[in-house]
């Protein structure tokens, strides 16, 4: 059964760094899109950073300069890089990801639970 699970979440000052993992496990055939979705109370989640196929990379606008998606396809990881935190990226981080399961099955989206990120000022 595949699994996203997240790590590295926690508090830090403004200004501050985090470092978010997030690792699948099962078995899977390969990884499509990978990518960090935020989400705040009252609010949709939001796409923060998407790494897809041809190793395309998007940041939303808020983050860029700031926040660094990296994978390493060997442990079936992502990353998620964050600098110089301001208060309102305080939220819920969760990773999403394309995977295909099987070679001629259909890919499918996961997600992960989530982590709480606080960035106080």
């Amino acid at each position: 059964q595949v699994q996203l699970v997240e790590s590295g979440g926690g508090l830090v000052q403004a200004g501050g760094s985090l470092r978010l993992s997030c690792a699948v496990s099962g078995g899977i055939f390969s990884i499509n899109t990978m990518a960090w979705y935020r989400q705040t109370p009252g609010n949709q989640r939001e796409m923060v950073a998407t790494w897809s196929l041809g190793d395309k990379i998007n940041y939303l606008d808020s983050v860029k300069g700031r926040f660094s998606i990296s994978r390493d396809n060997a442990l079936n990881t992502m990353y998620l890089e964050m600098n110089s935190l301001r208060p309102d990226d305080t939220a819920v981080y969760h990773c999403n990801a394309e995977i295909l399961e099987h070679e001629l099955g259909d890919p499918e989206t996961y997600w992960g639970q989530g982590v709480q990120v606080t960035v106080s000022s």
